[in-house]
């Protein structure tokens, strides 16, 4: 079926003539209308936006484009809810931007465009991307198409029931403490969370500016790569971008061999609590990467112990700074009040959810007047210390493999009452975002009853972007775990 096509098999149709990208983009939105009412990954759809899009490529296809310089051509992506796309509502999940329609494209946006995508759908996602679950969206929670009692996660976890549930053949989202790779592991696809300053967030709806990365959602290692391509470069719009060339990643996807190649097994994340499927999932993927050649050392991040602590610090302090703008005065949601004061908090009160409420009180306080040094200041203390433990790790070997959540989704509700526990389904993936570094989350099992994916993630060193895609491929390649349809497929 076509729907469930790799973008690298779809895009070989497209320059064969076999397909249309009209084609591609119809069999996205039949895929939605059939499942999308169980699943319930899109906030919105302009079908006749998308339409024109698809036109446009076709007749673009139609007179030999394509190729090296537009390698996305008619390929049809679906975008979270926290991306500029000029024309289309950008919300955020979130009341208080009801109605906001950008008047501007984000730099990776313009970048997919540039490479011939066709654009369509925002994606729900917990609002302000402060979440693990998708619970937290104003509107809806998105359900996992393995299983729909069971979350997909968050924040982006529209973004990955989209995908699993093949209604577009990728998506963009973000990814703040793991909210790329939480839910790409929880619902059974890839997900890559760049270097930070790889891809630009220029036009990314700011949660937590030095944490937030864009990246991508794939059902394969070789569609990653391609996105890669296609997001990554520097930006002067984003004063925090690498201006660092960008290889050619899918050129990192030949071998079949992993020798030689140093895997680093974090001696503090071997938890007592992690669910048993998991972690036999786990330690199997680690057989498999060593009979692939590699060589599997332990390795130690002694600070890794404070990483949710210190998370949960800078992440909600710059969210209160950062949501500061959604006043009611300039655009989106604006509730009267007699003077200036109770304008700001009627919309406010009004406008945010619960957990952005939670975050924003927390965020101000740790910033306040006699408690910055005690909290803020200290917690970017130990943000270098975790970030100088992942300097040491690489120095010894070339990638670090966790697993990517401690346990498989869990059904809806069962942590919406507990914040804390909800925080520590982030436990193996905050201190990539501290660091600065880059990791990705791929397939490498299932729960047995019910039927559940795992997810396998690597780390990587700055701007090791390509060491990451060629162990994943390597590993994907070997296993069965990718060819894996969900039952909402």
């Amino acid at each position: 079926m076509l729907h469930r096509l790799t973008i690298s098999e779809l895009a070989g149709r497209l320059a064969s003539g076999h397909v249309s990208a009209t084609d591609a983009l119809e069999a996205c939105l039949a895929q939605v209308d059939r499942v999308d009412g169980d699943v319930r990954a899109f906030l919105s759809i302009d079908r006749d936006d998308a339409r024109a899009q698809a036109r446009a490529a076709d007749a673009e296809l139609a007179a030999g484009g394509g190729g090296g310089m537009r390698p996305l051509l008619g390929v049809p992506i679906a975008l979270k809810d926290v991306l500029c796309h000029r024309g289309q509502p950008v919300g955020c999940a979130s009341k208080i931007l009801e109605g906001y329609v950008s008047p501007y494209d984000a730099t990776a946006v313009a970048r997919l465009k540039a490479a011939g995508a066709v654009l369509f759908g925002r994606l729900n996602m917990d609002e302000f991307a402060m979440g693990s679950s998708t619970e937290n969206s104003a509107y809806w929670t998105t359900l996992n198409p393995w299983d729909t009692s069971r979350i997909p996660g968050g924040s982006s976890g529209g973004c990955a029931a989209a995908v699993a549930a093949n209604e577009a053949f990728a998506s963009i989202g973000s990814d703040t403490g793991g909210s790329i790779r939480q839910p790409a592991a929880l619902c059974g696809c890839v997900g890559l969370k760049p270097t930070y300053g790889r891809v630009s967030r220029y036009g990314l709806v700011a949660f937590a500016s030095s944490l937030d990365q864009i990246g991508p959602f794939t059902k394969s290692v070789g569609d990653a790569a391609l996105l890669m391509e296609a997001l990554s470069g520097h930006d002067p719009l984003d004063s925090t971008s690498l201006n660092e060339p960008v290889p050619r990643y899918r050129d990192a996807l030949g071998a079949t061999s992993l020798k030689g190649v140093r895997l680093g097994v974090v001696k503090e994340f071997q938890l007592g609590g992690m669910d048993t499927e998991v972690d036999a999932a786990f330690r199997a993927a680690m057989r498999q990467l060593e009979a692939l050649g590699a060589e599997v050392r332990e390795v130690s991040l002694p600070h890794s112990d404070h990483a949710a602590a210190t998370y949960y610090i800078i992440a909600p302090a710059e969210a209160s700074a950062n949501l500061a703008r959604f006043d009611g005065v300039r655009y989106g949601r604006r509730v009267e009040g007699p003077d200036a004061f109770e304008l700001n908090s009627r919309t406010r009160g009004s406008g945010f959810g619960p957990e952005v409420k939670r975050r924003v009180i927390l965020g101000t306080y740790v910033l306040s007047s006699g408690y910055y040094d005690a909290y803020y200041l200290r917690a970017q203390k130990v943000r270098a210390l975790i970030r100088r433990d992942f300097e040491h790790a690489f120095a010894h070997v070339d990638a670090i493999v966790t697993p990517t959540t401690p346990t498989p989704a869990f059904k809806v509700g069962e942590k919406a009452s507990d914040p804390l526990q909800m925080y520590l389904s982030d436990i193996f993936t905050i201190s990539c975002n501290l660091a600065g570094i880059c990791g990705m989350s791929l397939p490498c099992g299932f729960t047995r009853q019910p039927r559940l994916p795992i997810g396998l993630q690597l780390l990587g060193r700055p701007l090791g972007e390509a060491d990451l895609l060629r162990i994943a491929h390597a590993y994907e390649q070997s296993t069965p775990w990718h060819r894996e349809v969900a039952p909402l497929g």
